[in-house]
């Protein structure tokens, strides 16, 4: 029996404490468990889980095109409470909106050098890649995931 991916996430949050981005992912496919693991790790550090979907479209509603493009790092920021010392996040796909002209992994790293940031990514690593969406979809994006902090979520216990 493996170790609980929670305490996987506790030990990458400690271990995040010393670096630049202090970002944790959790990686996994739809259906594969993330939100309630997140709900989890959120509930032993006494935060709420963020659903970033919802918290950013109701910020970026009466904004242009153009304003969302460049205000979106600072509302999300703002959305996950500066005060907080770490962000629990879900539901991340508002940001791969290729209309919001974002980098998804450049904005997590960006609010993660001040607080701890654990977030939910829907898609799989594979080849030392960290994968979204399929291959010709106009959302896929591929990082390599060395320096990464990568969880896989679905063998949790």
């Amino acid at each position: 029996m493996g170790e609980p991916v929670q305490d996987k996430i506790e030990r990458s949050i400690q271990a995040a404490e010393g670096l630049y981005h202090r970002l944790v992912l959790l990686v996994g496919e739809t259906g594969s468990g993330e939100t309630g693991v997140l709900r989890d790790v959120a509930k032993r550090y006494g935060v709420e889980v963020i659903n970033v979907n919802l918290a950013l479209s109701a910020e970026l509603l009466e904004l242009t095109a153009r304003q969302r493009a460049l205000r979106l790092p600072g509302i999300l920021d703002r959305v996950m409470g500066a005060t907080q010392p770490l962000a629990v996040l879900d539901n991340l796909e508002i940001l791969f909106d290729k209309d919001l002209k974002q980098d998804p992994l450049r904005l997590l790293y960006g609010i993660s050098r001040n607080r701890s940031v654990v977030a939910s990514w829907n898609g799989i690593t594979t080849d030392g890649k960290l994968i979204y969406a399929e291959p010709g979809h106009a959302e896929y994006r591929s990082y390599k995931s060395n320096n990464l902090l990568i969880i896989q979520s679905g063998n949790h216990e």
